[in-house]
């Protein structure tokens, strides 16, 4: 009888052993287990300048130009539109007394325009698009400048012209912008590519 009691104290304490044991482990949390994440992104990437293209273009040779520089670049575009357009009369060079001729002739002379550029504070970068009238850029470009603060921006200027080269035609604008930074500009033809337009702004550094 002692010999039975004796084997069933020892098998209820292995018993008991073997409960403690299995009770050591607690599972982990939800809590704990969700500790554990994917690292985020940085959030100070430094960001590309924002770009706008304003450009004036009478017969569109310098429309084509600047789509193809605000395509490439992945900027804004915006047209300088005259509020009375040009006619093929006005822009009749043969004639002193056209409209353009007028107006070329008269350094003062500043053609009115229809619409402005909304929050133009936003942007660090504004090519400055234009035909060659006279070896300059056309008068309604210095109505523009005018009508903003460049300060602390970078300007660019580029044109089209069937002959006549860039030359200083941007020089009575940068008199005017004088607290901006201008790099050089460039003169394109009616025909130029958008591997052309583009390889001259990428290698101006503005990115």
């Amino acid at each position: 009888m002692k010999k039975i009691v004796t084997i069933l104290l020892a098998a209820m304490m292995a018993l008991s052993l073997a409960a403690c044991a299995g009770s050591s482990e607690q599972p982990q949390s939800g809590t704990e287990a969700s500790q554990t994440e994917a690292p985020s992104a940085p959030d100070n990437e430094p960001e590309g300048s924002k770009i706008l293209v304003a450009y004036f273009s009478a017969t569109n040779n310098t429309e084509g130009v600047a789509q193809k520089l605000a395509d490439g670049l992945g900027a804004d575009i915006y047209e300088i539109t005259p509020e009375q357009p040009y006619t093929d009369e006005d822009l009749d060079y043969g004639n002193s007394g056209s409209r353009s001729s007028v107006e070329m002739n008269d350094p003062d002379a500043r053609p009115a325009i229809s619409g402005s550029v909304e929050n133009m504070e936003q942007y660090d970068v504004v090519f400055i698009g234009y035909p060659i009238w006279w070896g300059e850029a056309p008068r309604i470009m210095s109505t523009f400048i005018e009508g903003y603060d460049f300060s602390g921006k970078t300007l660019v200027a580029f044109c089209t012209s069937a002959s006549s080269g860039f030359g200083s035609s941007d020089s009575a604008l940068k008199t005017v912008a004088s607290k901006a930074t201008w790099l050089d500009g460039h003169r394109f033809s009616a025909g130029a590519s958008s591997d052309d337009v583009l390889a001259w702004a990428n290698g101006l550094g503005i990115n």
